[in-house]
């Protein structure tokens, strides 16, 4: 993958460059940053300039024949390792055959749609014993093509112990020109002694006029709408396209997120009660993405409030819908309504009962609503 299609992240590619045209290149590097950031895009972006035998000042060639093997995933001396469904695959190349049609589809993803893509089960991948047999094995081979090695091992935080502390052996003695990429989305689930033997690079979130050129240039969106599905996504191209492909009607999260204000704001609790059961039947990934919509609309209240709507990224729709309701959020409520936000996000992800989850919000909204 070259530089030129990973969008934004123009800073952190320059010093990715700048670090392999200098010789400084750590042996093993820690890419940490949400999936929908692209770390690890800039982890393939990264090997592929390595390999280069062309180089060019911002970007690899693309055309020599590295460039080429990586562009297939091919080459023989960049290895992968990534999470598997154990009762299916010990090992991930079993896997690599996937793995090539997920990165080559969209390098953007997470590790719910790497178990969607694999199992219909949806069984927990995890980097088990028997993949460390494998590293070992592939690092103790010569490299193909006489230069450098590289691994890449994405969400290394599946790793279970056994695998973990081999990881760790390797990284305290590593193959001479060997290099290890992990792309993680929390480095603090990883052993503190393999963090400590990584060079951690924070990935940050997308530049939101780099998103929503993105959008406007590959889905069709016009300036306005780009721009406030890149506000809403937060520099994550992930949250942008779930927003594109899971809303049917686009307006449907908007009227969610009214109709949730409005129920609460008169005390309803029939129409309250009635709210969180249509929110606990449309599944985990579209409930996540309504808390995200729903923190997005909450800060553009705020900046509404205080800046005007000059400063806002929404929809004609959404901003008349603000002009009448940003006034009820303000100093007074707008931490305990994102307390509670967030605390429902996280619970939402570890599979809490949504039936119930939802109702409390409707409870605690009812609640600060009135506190403005």
């Amino acid at each position: 993958m070259q530089f030129k299609q990973i969008i934004g992240q123009k800073s952190l590619k320059q010093e990715l460059i700048d670090a392999i045209n200098g010789g400084k290149i750590a042996h093993a590097q820690l890419f940490q940053g949400q999936a929908g950031y692209g770390s690890l895009p800039l982890a393939l972006g990264f090997a592929q300039y390595l390999f280069c035998a062309a180089r060019l000042p911002h970007d690899s060639c693309g055309t020599c024949a590295s460039c080429l093997k990586i562009a297939q995933l091919q080459h023989p001396d960049l290895h992968f390792v990534f999470p598997v469904v154990q009762a299916v695959a010990k090992t991930s190349d079993q896997f690599l055959s996937e793995w090539r049609t997920q990165i080559q589809t969209n390098p953007y993803f997470d590790l719910f749609h790497w178990t969607e893509a694999i199992d219909n089960k949806m069984r927990k991948p995890i980097i088990g014993t028997e993949e460390s047999k494998e590293i070992i094995r592939k690092l103790n081979l010569k490299g193909f093509e006489g230069g450098y090695k590289v691994m890449i091992i994405w969400q290394p935080e599946e790793m279970n112990a056994d695998c973990a502390n081999k990881l760790l052996k390797i990284l305290e003695e590593p193959p001479v020109k060997t290099i290890f990429l992990l792309v993680t989305e929390d480095a603090n689930k990883l052993m503190v002694t393999i963090q400590s033997r990584t060079q951690l690079i924070r990935v940050p979130k997308i530049e939101n006029i780099a998103l929503a050129n993105y959008l406007q240039a590959t889905k069709q969106q016009n300036p306005t709408n780009a721009e406030a599905i890149a506000a809403f996504a937060d520099g994550s191209l992930l949250s942008a396209l779930a927003y594109l492909e899971t809303s049917e009607n686009q307006d449907q999260q908007r009227q969610d997120f009214i109709q949730l204000m409005r129920v609460c704001y008169k005390k309803e609790v029939l129409g309250m009660m009635d709210w969180a059961e249509s929110l606990a039947s449309i599944g985990k990934e579209r409930q996540k993405l309504f808390i995200q919509y729903s923190l997005h609309m909450l800060r553009q209240s705020l900046l509404t409030n205080y800046m005007g709507q000059t400063l806002t990224k929404v929809s004609d729709e959404e901003a008349i819908f603000l002009e009448k309701f940003a006034p009820f959020i303000s100093g007074n409520n707008i931490r305990e309504f994102m307390q509670s936000l967030d605390e429902a996000y996280y619970q939402i992800d570890r599979n809490a009962n949504a039936r119930i989850l939802f109702t409390q919000l409707c409870f605690q909204t009812m609640r600060y609503i009135h506190q403005a």
